[in-house]
């Protein structure tokens, strides 16, 4: 929303926009990812740097577990919060990379994510891609395009690692550890630039969203290209940084 500027009527009337140009058959689908209640994430590890052991303890002991009825995305910013929070809204339930949905689908979209599979083959990314749903990145880079990830696990013998997270199992607040692709987007820049020049067949169409620089294609295109050029770049190699948003 930063990147939008001022907009009359605020984010909500941004989420009400974006509704009216979907249509009444449309549905609009974000991210609303909790790394905050991981300690295998980015987000713990730069917020526990330099920290003693009996801190770090007590930041894990601090964090709430998920609960897709309450609680809040805030790294995944504003706009996803209106839409997470507008009445009418579903939320999936894996707990570190839930989306929300809001519109005819939403529910359909967001049901059985399952919670060991954070953007693969089980979760409402495979299901925007067999519905043919379009992206758009408001006012964000490609570094950001969460489409890409599905074509992460649709590489060949895609790297898995251990993610650890606060649930809540039978009334009580534990841990959860499961395992699950590797999760990886410090190469989504370059991979954007590539997908938006190549003569792929793909359309990406940019423009202006008030003041911020938008892009708009399909996600077919952007998951299949992601995978091609995941496997070649990537060659097999150990992956080297995290996910930004969650882990």
């Amino acid at each position: 929303m930063r990147a939008v500027g001022s907009v009359s009527g605020g984010v909500r009337a941004v989420v009400a926009a974006l509704r009216d140009a979907l249509g009444e058959h449309g549905t609009l689908v974000v991210p609303a990812f909790t790394p905050e209640n991981s300690d295998t994430s980015p987000h713990y590890l730069d917020r526990v740097r330099g920290l003693t052991d009996r801190a770090r303890d007590a930041v894990r002991a601090s964090m709430p577990p998920f609960d897709p009825a309450t609680s809040a995305a805030p790294s995944m910013g504003r706009l996803a919060e209106a839409v997470r929070l507008t009445a009418g809204a579903a939320r999936s339930v894996h707990p570190q990379t839930s989306f929300a949905a809001l519109g005819l689908s939403a529910r359909k979209l967001v049901a059985h994510h399952r919670p060991d599979c954070h953007l693969g083959e089980d979760s409402p990314l495979a299901r925007l891609y067999d519905l043919r749903a379009q992206v758009l990145l408001l006012g964000t880079g490609f570094d950001t395009c969460t489409a890409f990830h599905l074509g992460e696990y649709r590489m060949p013998a895609a790297p898995r690692r251990t993610y650890r997270c606060v649930v809540t199992s039978g009334g009580r607040r534990q841990w959860w550890e499961y395992e699950d692709v590797a999760l990886d987007d410090s190469d989504f820049a370059a991979l954007g630039a590539d997908f938006a020049r190549t003569n792929n067949g793909a359309t990406v169409r940019i423009g202006p969203v008030g003041s911020a620089t938008s892009r708009l294609f399909r996600f077919t295109d952007a998951v299949d290209f992601a995978a091609r050029w995941l496997s070649s770049h990537r060659d097999g190699a150990p992956v080297q940084a995290l996910c930004r948003a969650h882990g």
